[in-house]
């Protein structure tokens, strides 16, 4: 099971960071990634992490600026969300994947999801 969790109300230009916690004990042996999605639109790919966190990949409107990290020891993996933008508002959900590779942005990949965190940026 995933569990998210951080979500908030943030002016433009503020941060977040969103927090998922794994139970179970293969955390180590899947990718983990994080999607979101806004109001009247679909779920989009936003990062995703390797198994041992060596790579990272995220998609392009938000390069820079979020930064997603884990710590398997802990089964924890994290979106730390800086100069946030009201376009970023959005339920965030993370997932997991043992596919095999590094990483993967697509949403029909990822067998194991968490709840939404709802994340409002205000302009």
């Amino acid at each position: 099971q995933l569990q998210a969790s951080g979500g908030g109300l943030v002016q433009a230009g503020g941060s977040l960071r969103l927090s998922c916690a794994a139970s179970g004990d293969t955390f180590s042996s899947h990718i983990m990634g994080w999607f979101r999605q806004a109001p009247g639109k679909e779920r989009e790919f936003v990062a995703a992490i390797s198994r041992s966190g060596g790579a990272t990949f995220y998609t392009d409107s938000v390069k820079g600026r979020f930064t997603i990290a884990r710590d398997n020891a802990k089964k924890t993996v994290d979106l730390q969300m800086n100069s946030l933008k009201p376009e970023d508002t959005a339920a965030y959900y993370c997932a997991a994947t043992n596919k095999v590779g590094y990483f993967t942005s697509r949403e029909s990949d990822y067998g194991y999801w968490g709840q939404g965190t709802l994340v409002t940026v205000s302009s």
